[in-house]
C-alpha cells in the first residue's frame, strides 16, 4: 500500500480553531493526507440557535463525506462536539468521528488547589454534555464555567493581522481567577480550539500563573488510535497536497495565506 491509496482525514472547524488540532496530527500521521473544513459561513457557532446548528452541520457532512470519503473526521470544535457528535455518528455509521470535548477530567487529576476554570465559547457553557462531564470527572472540586464572546473571534483576528488587544484577552480571562479561602484557580481548561493560538497572550496578562490544558494532543491521538496501524505504508510523505476548504468559497486573503503557511492549499 502507498500513501495515495490512504483515505484523507478530515478536520472540521468553525474556523482556524482546528489548526492546533492539525498541527498535532501531522506529527503523528505523517503519511495521511489532510482535507481541513473551515465551515467560516458560520462562524462563530457560540450564538447560533442549537436546532439549527446541529441542522447546519449534519447537512454540511453529508456532503463532505460523499466529495473526500475520509477514513476518520475529526470535530475539532467543542461548541460543534458537545452539540451534534451523536447525530453524526447516527447519521453517518461507517465514518468513525473524534470529537473535542472540555478536557474536565485530566484537570481535575492534576489541579492542587481544587479549583480549576473552563474557558469556552457561550455554546460549550450551556451544553449539558459538559455538565455532565463536570459531573462525571469533577465533583470533588469546584469548577467555574467561563463562557467568552469575543475570544474565538480574536484568535481568529491574530492568526490572521498578526496581532491582537491584549487588554481584551485580558478582559476575557479575568473571570477564570478566583480566590478562596487562601487558594487559588490553579488550572484553566482552554474549551476551544481556537483559544491555543492566544495562550501566549493568556499567559501574559494572566493575574497569576496557571497551566493551561490544550487538548490538541490528546485528540490527534485518538484519532490516531481508530486507524487501521496494520496498513501504514512505509513511505511517509503523502501523495497528493493537504487542503482547505472554506464553505463561504471565498476566503479573504490573509486566510489563504494563514493556510498556505500550514501547507494547506485553499
Amino acid at each position: 500500500m502507498t500513501t495515495s491509496d490512504l483515505k484523507p482525514v478530515l478536520m472540521f472547524d468553525s474556523g482556524i480553531g482546528g489548526l492546533t488540532v492539525l498541527r498535532e496530527a501531522r506529527v503523528l500521521m505523517p503519511e495521511r493526507r489532510f482535507v481541513y473544513i473551515a465551515d467560516d459561513a458560520g462562524f462563530p457557532y457560540g450564538s447560533w440557535d442549537e436546532e439549527r446548528l446541529r441542522e447546519r452541520i449534519v447537512t454540511l457532512f453529508r456532503d463532505l463525506i460523499e466529495r473526500h470519503d475520509p477514513e476518520i473526521a475529526v470535530i475539532a470544535c467543542n461548541t460543534a462536539s458537545t452539540l451534534v457528535l451523536g447525530d453524526l455518528r447516527a447519521a453517518f455509521p461507517e465514518t468513525p468521528f473524534v470529537g473535542t470535548v472540555p478536557a474536565i477530567k485530566p484537570a481535575a487529576e492534576r489541579t492542587r488547589s481544587g479549583l480549576i476554570s473552563v474557558l469556552a465559547t457561550p455554546g460549550t457553557v450551556r451544553r449539558q454534555y459538559t455538565r455532565d462531564l463536570i459531573g462525571e470527572w469533577a465533583s470533588k472540586v469546584h469548577v467555574r464555567l467561563v463562557g467568552s464572546e469575543r475570544l474565538a473571534g480574536l484568535a481568529e483576528t491574530y492568526m490572521r493581522e498578526g496581532f491582537v488587544d491584549e487588554a481584551a484577552v485580558g478582559q476575557e480571562i479575568a473571570p477564570c481567577f478566583i480566590e478562596q479561602d487562601g487558594r487559588r484557580t490553579d488550572i484553566v481548561v482552554l474549551a476551544c480550539t481556537h483559544y491555543p493560538f492566544l495562550v501566549n497572550r493568556m499567559r501574559k496578562t494572566a493575574p497569576w500563573p496557571v497551566d493551561w490544558i490544550d487538548p490538541a494532543e490528546a485528540i490527534a491521538r485518538r484519532a490516531l488510535s481508530l486507524l487501521p496501524q496494520e496498513h501504514r505504508p512505509q513511505e511517509p510523505i503523502p501523495a497528493e497536497p493537504d487542503i482547505a476548504v472554506f464553505t463561504s468559497g471565498s476566503p479573504d486573503p490573509a486566510i489563504r495565506r494563514l493556510m498556505q503557511g500550514f501547507g494547506l492549499g485553499a
